[in-house]
């Protein structure tokens, strides 16, 4: 009976539809959010002479832009590393040893020594190899042998050392070490050429 009654209480007769019953609440007033704007600008009204004007100069700075891509597009970028600089080439005159001439002596002596380098290089690599192969040979044989004897021991003689394959090898380099060098710490500044038609990626 309560509930029924509350309900009841919650019920308004709508002024413009007295017959009808409602349980929600009346909408007669409705406000909108507030809207902080204001009135648009009047567009300043621009002679046609200077509209033009500028739409031609940006119509001629990107022709301008299309002719000089049209014209480098063929042009390969230079390899400085595989190019002489100019300086060297005027001073080549400056830069020529004048060596002496050698006499028919000499180059006798060279090609008989350069014959007999090579006679001792062909000896020493024929030397190697028999080393190499007599050594081969005895293992081979070793193994066989072991096989024979214990096929157990052989599988496990067969086995690469692990201990053996992280090697370090640690040999000359180019220029020794300085010691207690003074290392300078300093700014990086990019110096690499841009050619013409070149696009460059922003860093």
């Amino acid at each position: 009976m309560l509930k029924l009654l509350s309900s009841f209480s919650r019920i308004s007769i709508s002024q413009n539809f007295p017959n009808k019953l409602h349980t929600s609440n009346q909408l007669n007033l409705q406000f909108t959010p507030v809207l902080f704007a204001e009135p648009l600008k009047k567009k300043k009204k621009l002679d046609p002479s200077i509209v033009k004007g500028r739409e031609d100069r940006r119509r001629k700075k990107l022709e301008k832009q299309i002719r000089r891509l049209e014209k480098n597009a063929r042009q390969l970028k230079p390899i400085e590393d595989l190019e002489t600089p100019f300086t060297l080439i005027d001073e080549k005159n400056i830069r020529t040893r004048k060596l002496p001439e050698i006499t028919e002596d000499v180059k006798e002596y060279r090609a008989q020594l350069l014959k007999k380098w090579a006679k001792f290089r062909n000896e020493e690599n024929l030397l190697d190899f028999k080393t190499i192969d007599r050594m081969a040979n005895a293992q081979k044989k070793a193994l066989d042998e072991l096989r024979f004897e214990s096929e157990e021991l052989y599988q496990q003689a067969i086995q690469p050392d692990i201990g053996m394959i992280p090697i370090v090898c640690v040999g000359p380099v180019h220029t020794p070490p300085i010691k207690e060098y003074p290392y300078i710490d300093g700014d990086y500044i990019d110096k690499t050429k841009v050619y013409q038609g070149e696009v460059t990626e922003p860093k």
